[in-house]
């Protein structure tokens, strides 16, 4: 059967594009590669489930801050994998890291390598926040024994959290076929150390981490970090990124209502990470 290919160009692109790659995902999307304007979507879908998916998505209500345009092709079943894989870059954080695929030729990489198969979910390195996360994570010196990779996606925060040094991460994804991947990845990768999960933040409860990640979205972000505080160790550190930087100066208030002080800021392409301590 011929692929559909399904190029959606959001503005601003997150966080609809992963909201978009959920429901598209259950009408029968099997691949997503986030490009710089939106998201590709390619699967086995025919017209009519195609224009369902899309009448009964956000993008029928249109919400008021979003733009987009809507592009579809078929491409030739016999094309696929080479159509797929010129789309999926190598991603090189610095010299610390490089994050590939399994079709990659391993000869470009430099520093830790990372293998990813990303299926559906995200999390390939290709996006600013996910190599704001990777680049603090190499940056930070001896990892905490105990980690949780809140919103994990592939899994690749995880993978580098337990080759860098970790020896138990828990990894979470409230997609079902996020937590499968991460579980992929981390076989891939030859990683022993990682739980991956399906579900929400009660799942952390009762728990404590030295060190916890969280690549998610500026709201959820907000909404969880008192159990963030709450599962930190003394003098524990947080890392979250999935915000622009216009938004630090409300995520440090947020934080400080929890005892998180801030030890560094990243920023890339109008992206933020931030670094906190708790006190």
């Amino acid at each position: 059967m011929d692929y559909l290919e399904l190029k959606v160009s959001l503005s601003p692109r997150d966080p609809w594009g992963e909201i978009l790659t959920a429901q598209l995902a259950e009408v029968g999307f099997e691949s997503f590669v986030e490009v710089e304007d939106g998201v590709l979507c390619y699967g086995q879908v025919s017209q009519t489930s195609l224009e369902s998916a899309l009448e009964n998505s956000f993008l029928s209500e249109q919400p008021d801050n979003l733009t987009f345009e809507i592009e579809s092709r078929i491409i030739p079943h016999q094309n696929w994998n080479a159509q797929w894989e010129s789309d999926f870059e190598p991603v090189f954080v610095e010299e610390y890291a490089s994050i590939l695929a399994p079709f990659h030729d391993k000869s470009l990489a430099r520093g830790m390598v990372v293998e990813i198969q990303p299926q559906m979910s995200f999390g390939t390195g290709h996006h600013q926040t996910t190599w704001m996360m990777s680049k603090a994570l190499f940056e930070f010196g001896d990892i905490p024994s105990n980690v949780l990779d809140m919103g994990a996606g592939t899994g690749v925060l995880a993978i580098i959290a337990e080759k860098l040094g970790a020896k138990q991460v828990l990894a979470i994804d409230i997609e079902d076929w996020s937590a499968e991947n991460t579980n992929d990845n981390a076989t891939r990768n030859g990683c022993v150390n990682i739980v991956s999960r399906c579900g929400n933040i009660d799942l952390i409860e009762g728990q404590k981490f030295g060190l916890i990640l969280a690549n998610i979205n500026k709201n959820v972000l907000k909404m969880h970090m008192p159990y963030y505080a709450d599962a930190l160790e003394s003098n524990g550190t947080l890392i979250i990124s999935g915000f622009f930087d216009s938004d630090v100066e409300e995520m440090l208030a947020v934080a400080s209502n929890y005892n998180l002080e801030k030890q560094r800021l990243f920023q890339k392409d109008n992206w933020a990470a931030i670094q906190f301590s708790k006190k």
